[in-house]
């Protein structure tokens, strides 16, 4: 199960090795998409315990 959700979801997982700027250049240029789903990329950060880290991200960016 990977896409676009997943991969932002991972970049935040691992943030200390690939830099933070590389993760928030993923989430931006995923609001970009016109395919985007919050509800799955939410779901996904929960599962992949990284919520906590991403939602004040993801509330500046929309």
């Amino acid at each position: 199960m990977y896409g676009a959700e997943k991969t932002i979801c991972d970049c935040f997982r691992y943030r200390h090795k690939i830099g933070m700027d590389v993760a928030l250049e993923g989430l931006r240029n995923y609001l970009r998409r016109r395919d985007l789903d919050l509800d799955r990329l939410l779901k996904l950060a929960e599962v992949c315990r990284v919520r906590r880290v991403m939602t004040p991200y993801l509330e500046a960016l929309v």
